[in-house]
């Protein structure tokens, strides 16, 4: 068994941080939608609303990814640190012609400066990974 890479668990890390950036940042543009077509939504509110509306659906692969990427901190021996880095460089990978998520994700980074920010910088955190 190959002993575990040192430097990877602060890859993992720097991805993670990249990622609740980008999260937060695609959150707070969906939100801003949402409230401005119905309404500021009380914490309690937006909480269901964040859970349980469609809206917000597409947002759940990042959150998923950020869960992956916990997963692996908690278990390094069972990091896969190759297959996180093709899912993440696939959800950042805007196209109006792909997935819903895709479509969804090239209008928020074309709509929101702090969107562009957190894809930037995930993209040059995976330009530099493996």
């Amino acid at each position: 068994m190959d002993s575990p890479d040192p430097g990877a668990a602060r890859r993992l890390r720097e991805l993670r941080e990249a990622l609740v950036r980008l999260h937060r940042a695609l959150l707070d543009w969906e939100r801003r939608g949402y409230e401005r077509a119905h309404g500021r939504q009380a914490s309690t509110e937006l909480l269901q609303v964040l859970l349980h509306d469609p809206a917000f659906a597409w947002l759940r692969l990042v959150s998923d990814a950020i869960v992956r990427v916990d997963e692996m901190l908690a278990e390094p021996a069972d990091a896969d640190e190759d297959t996180i880095l093709v899912q993440v460089r696939a959800l950042a990978s805007p196209d109006a012609e792909g997935t819903p998520y895709a479509q969804r994700y090239l209008q928020a980074i074309q709509e929101s400066p702090d969107a562009v920010l957190a894809h930037r910088d995930l993209l040059a955190l995976l330009r530099r990974a493996r």
